[in-house]
C-alpha cells in the first residue's frame, strides 16, 4: 500500500465495489419495492450527513451508500416510511455520527438501526434471505479480501467455524443465508471489527458460535433477527478481543526476553 492512495474514501469506495453483487441481486429479486426502500435509506443517509457537514464540519463519506444497502435489506417489512427513517436516523447519528464519521465508530450504524427496529418494532416481521441474494455473499466477500478491505480473519474464522457446526448438525442451515449476508454486510466492516490479525480471526468465530447458539435457543426468531443480535454483541467485544490478542503478544514477549 502507498501513502496517498489508501485513503478513507478509497476503502470505502472499495467496500461498495465488493457488495455490488449483492446489491445487484437484491434488487433484481425485491423488484421496486426494494430500490424504493434502497433510495429512502439513501435519502435520508445523505440528509443526515449534511446536517453534520453544516454544523460540525464533518466530512460526508460515501460508505454511506453501503449503511443505506445494509439496512433496506435486513430492516423488518412493513414498517412503513417514517419508521424506517426514524430508525435510520437514530443509527446513523447514534452509531457513526457523533462519533466523527465513519472510521471512528464502534459499531456498524446499519447494525445500531437495525437492532433499533428490531427492538422497538417487534410485532413486524423479518424479511427472509432469497438463496440467490445469498450466494452473491459470497463473490461480494472475495472481492473484498482480494482488495484487501475486508479482513480475511473474520471471515475465514466464520465461515470454516460455521460450515463444522452445520456439518456436524449443531447448526440449523436455514440460518445460513442471512447468516453469509449479515457477515459480509456488518461483520466483516474494517472499522468494527477486531484490528489485530489473531482479534480478527476471533471475531469471526465469535460472530458464528452467537449465530449457532441463537439459533439454538432463541425460539421463533428469524435468522436475519438472529443473526444482526449476534453482529451487534461481536461488534461490541471485538475491543476486548483486540485487547486479548495485544496482551498474549505482550506475554509472549516477555517470556522470550526473560522478563518480567
Amino acid at each position: 500500500m502507498m501513502r496517498g492512495i489508501w485513503t478513507r474514501e478509497t476503502v470505502a469506495l472499495l467496500l461498495i465495489a465488493a457488495c455490488l453483487p449483492l446489491a445487484a441481486f437484491w434488487l433484481w429479486y425485491g423488484g421496486p419495492g426494494a430500490a424504493a426502500r434502497l433510495g429512502l435509506a439513501a435519502l435520508v443517509l445523505a440528509a443526515w450527513q449534511l446536517v453534520f457537514l453544516l454544523v460540525r464540519a464533518q466530512p460526508v463519506c460515501v460508505v454511506g451508500a453501503l449503511t443505506a444497502l445494509a439496512v433496506a435489506m435486513l430492516a423488518p417489512e412493513g414498517l412503513g416510511p417514517w419508521r424506517l427513517v426514524l430508525g435510520i436516523s437514530f443509527g446513523a447519528v447514534m452509531g457513526e455520527l457523533v462519533f466523527g464519521g465513519w472510521g471512528r465508530n464502534v459499531v456498524h450504524p446499519a447494525t445500531v438501526a437495525l437492532s433499533f427496529l428490531g427492538f422497538g418494532f417487534p410485532a413486524f416481521a423479518w424479511p427472509e434471505i432469497a438463496l440467490p441474494v445469498a450466494w452473491a455473499a459470497i463473490p461480494a466477500g472475495l472481492i473484498g479480501l482480494v482488495s484487501g478491505v475486508m479482513p480475511v480473519g473474520v471471515l475465514g474464522a466464520a465461515a470454516l467455524l460455521g460450515a463444522a457446526a452445520t456439518g456436524a448438525g449443531l447448526v440449523d442451515p436455514g440460518v445460513l443465508p442471512a447468516a453469509g449476508v449479515v457477515l459480509v454486510l456488518l461483520v466483516a466492516d474494517p472499522v468494527c471489527s477486531a484490528s489485530t490479525r489473531p482479534g480478527q480471526w476471533l471475531t469471526g468465530a465469535l460472530y458464528a458460535a452467537l449465530t449457532g447458539l441463537f439459533a439454538a435457543g432463541w425460539h421463533g426468531a428469524a435468522p436475519v433477527q438472529i443473526t444482526v443480535a449476534a453482529a451487534l454483541l461481536t461488534a461490541l467485544a471485538a475491543p476486548a478481543l483486540d485487547e486479548t490478542a495485544l496482551a498474549v503478544w505482550h506475554a509472549n514477549r516477555r517470556r522470550r526476553h526473560g522478563r518480567t
